[in-house]
C-alpha cells in the first residue's frame, strides 16, 4: 500500500468541481483541514460604563416596554457583528425604569442577572419573589418563569448573561409567554434561599431538587463579598484569578447551571496574575475596582461596571494596579466543555 499521485488537469478539476457545486456536496481537501488549535473569531473587547449608561438611558427615553418587551442593550463583539459578545454566550444590558414592569415569560437558554445600579427592584421565578441589589447575582434557569419589576424611584440596570448562541446553533430554543404579564408571588417566595442560602445546609425532609440547574436563584453581594474578603486574609489564591469563587449549585457542588459557570473573584490592590489560557468563552463585568487585563495579547483597561471578553483559548492575565481591591464577575461556557470532554487549560510557559 502506498499513498497515491494522480495527475490531473485543472480544468478537469474545475469541471468536476462546478459538478460537485450544482449537487451541493464540497470536497473537503480544499477547504482546510483541522485546525492545530482553536482559533475564535471573537477578539478582545471591553465595553465601558461610561458609555453604556447613556446609551441605556437613552433607549428609556425613546423605547417603551409596550414596543420592547425587554428594553435590552446588545454588547457585540466587533468580529461578531449584529450576534454577541462571545461565541456561544450573549451579555447584554437591561433597563427598567421606575414603576415599569417587564413581563414573564420562559425560554430553553438559560440566564443570569448581575445587578449593576439600583436596590429595591426584583425579579420573580417561578413565583419567588428575588430581591436585587448592585452585585447581586440572580439566575433565571432555563425555562423558568421570570419576570421584573422596579418599585423603586430610581432606574434599575443590570447585566445578561445568556447562552443564547449555544442554544440557536443547537436549534433548540423554545419560547413561551406566561398567560399574564406578571405572575403570582407565592407564599414562602423566598424558599429558594431559605431552603439553600444556608452554606452546604438543607432541608432534611425534602427530597433534593430533580432540576440539574441551581435551586438556589439568588447569591447576594454581601456573602460573596465577605467570603471573599476572609479568604484573602487566610490564603495566597489562584496565580491566574487571584482569590476567587464559583457560584455553586448547592445540592450538586456543580456549576449553577449545566451551561454557564459564575465565578466572583477579588484582585488585591496591586496584584498581577500570571497569565493562563482554557478552551471556553469567559465574559467580565467589573463589580468595583480598577485595572486591566492582558487578553490575546491586547491591553484592556477597565474601572468600576465595566463589561470584557476573553475569547476561547486566548491567554489572559489580570492587573490591580490601583490601591484597593478589584471585584470581578465572570461567565463562561466551561460546563458545556467539560461536558463534552474539550476542556483544558494552560499556562502560559515561562
Amino acid at each position: 500500500m502506498k499513498l497515491s499521485d494522480i495527475k490531473s488537469s485543472e480544468a478537469e478539476l474545475q469541471d468536476y468541481y462546478a459538478q460537485l457545486r450544482s449537487q451541493h456536496i464540497t470536497p473537503a481537501w480544499i477547504g482546510g483541514g483541522i485546525s492545530r488549535e482553536p482559533k475564535s473569531k471573537a477578539v478582545p473587547w471591553v465595553w465601558h460604563w461610561r458609555d453604556l449608561r447613556p446609551q441605556a438611558m437613552r433607549a428609556a427615553q425613546l423605547v417603551g416596554t409596550e414596543q420592547a418587551e425587554r428594553r435590552v442593550l446588545r454588547l457585540t463583539n466587533p468580529e461578531l457583528p449584529g450576534q454577541s459578545a462571545s461565541n456561544t454566550m450573549v451579555a447584554n444590558i437591561q433597563i427598567v425604569m421606575p414603576g415599569e414592569i417587564a413581563r414573564a415569560h420562559r425560554h430553553s437558554g438559560s440566564a443570569l442577572r448581575l445587578i449593576i445600579e439600583g436596590k429595591g427592584g426584583y425579579t420573580v421565578v417561578n413565583g419567588a419573589r428575588l430581591p436585587m441589589a448592585p452585585g447581586d447575582l440572580v439566575l433565571t434557569p432555563n425555562w423558568t418563569w421570570h419576570d421584573h419589576a422596579n418599585d423603586t424611584d430610581g432606574p434599575m440596570i443590570w447585566l445578561d448573561g445568556l447562552d443564547t448562541p449555544l442554544v440557536r446553533m443547537l436549534e433548540a430554543g423554545f419560547y413561551e409567554e406566561y398567560y399574564k404579564e406578571t405572575q403570582t408571588i407565592g407564599e414562602g417566595a423566598s424558599l429558594s434561599v431559605a431552603n439553600y442560602g444556608n452554606g452546604g445546609l438543607r432541608p432534611a425532609w425534602e427530597a433534593a431538587p430533580a432540576t440539574r440547574y441551581s435551586p438556589l436563584w439568588h447569591y447576594p453581594m454581601s456573602q460573596a463579598r465577605a467570603a471573599l474578603e476572609r479568604l484573602a486574609a487566610e490564603r495566597s489564591g489562584s496565580p491566574f484569578d487571584g482569590i476567587i469563587l464559583e457560584y455553586t449549585n448547592p445540592v450538586t457542588g456543580g456549576p449553577a447551571m449545566p451551561t454557564i459557570a459564575c465565578f466572583i473573584q477579588m484582585l488585591r490592590a496591586g496584584e498581577r496574575t500570571q497569565a493562563h489560557r482554557s478552551v471556553c468563552c469567559t465574559n467580565y463585568h467589573v463589580i468595583e475596582g480598577r485595572g486591566y487585563s492582558i487578553v490575546g495579547g491586547a491591553r484592556l483597561d477597565w474601572e468600576d461596571k465595566d463589561v470584557f471578553t476573553a475569547p476561547t483559548w486566548t491567554f489572559r492575565e489580570h492587573v490591580n494596579d490601583s490601591d484597593r481591591p478589584a471585584f470581578l464577575f465572570s461567565f463562561t461556557d466551561a460546563p458545556v466543555m467539560k461536558a463534552l470532554d474539550l476542556y483544558r487549560e494552560e499556562a502560559k510557559a515561562g
